[in-house]
């Protein structure tokens, strides 16, 4: 059975982050901070051997990972992209006003926020209710969601093994579904920073989620790594 362990890094901060904008599947550029951010992360990282490098093949992931790559002294590691570990994809609400959406998203409860909303429904009826109301009924609903994540993992697990370590840079609420699902115990209400680590293991089919959005920036993280 596969064993390897992998370190969800979200991306630094975007210019969607910063001005409150939906952003899945869509993109932005990181900002000065988020660069800053990402180097900060790989200088703290800079000790520690990892044995592959990944992110999603989102633009503001890739160039976050580059980042923490050369700050940790880790440039000429390998490194690949798997699209299947994106963020959520919103539809309609791309680059939409986040309060505006989740206010239309969560309109009974009388929420303006995915934090919020979740103190009334689970993060995953919040996809399937998103997808209901999208005009175009484009946005993923939590089966379509989970279809490829699982795909993902599955990837994972055919090419790693031996107590590997990954170092994968993705996004707040693929991480935020990651540990609802694999530790259900865990408050999510409040999402990872960016630039903050989330480890998984892997033992085959049993997927434990170890650590949750730690901050690597502002937090001594020798003992979790």
């Amino acid at each position: 059975m596969s064993q390897f362990s992998i370190y969800f890094v979200r991306h630094g901060q975007t210019f969607f982050n910063l001005y409150n904008r939906m952003q899945g599947w869509s993109d932005s550029p990181l900002t000065e901070y988020g660069q800053a951010t990402a180097t900060k992360v790989g200088q703290a990282l800079a000790d520690k051997h990892f044995d592959y490098f990944y992110s999603s093949d989102s633009k503001r992931a890739v160039d976050t990972g580059r980042l923490i790559r050369q700050a940790a002294g880790a440039g000429d590691q390998p490194s690949k992209t798997l699209m299947n570990f994106r963020e959520v994809f919103y539809g309609y609400f791309e680059g939409g006003d986040s309060s505006r959406t989740w206010s239309l998203v969560g309109h009974e409860y009388g929420v303006t926020s995915l934090h919020e909303l979740l103190d009334h429904v689970s993060i995953e009826e919040s996809r399937d209710i998103m997808r209901s109301i999208d005009p175009w009924r484009e946005a993923e609903d939590n089966q379509m969601y989970w279809d490829r994540i699982d795909q993902g993992f599955d990837y994972l697990k055919a090419h790693h093994d031996n107590h590997e370590k990954l170092l994968f840079v993705s996004h707040g609420t693929t991480i935020r579904s990651m540990v609802s699902r694999f530790s259900p115990e865990t408050d999510i209400t409040v999402g990872p920073k960016n630039g903050s680590v989330t480890r998984i293991d892997v033992d085959g089919d049993n997927i434990k989620v170890v650590d949750y959005a730690q901050d690597l920036v502002d937090v001594a993280i020798n003992q979790h790594l």
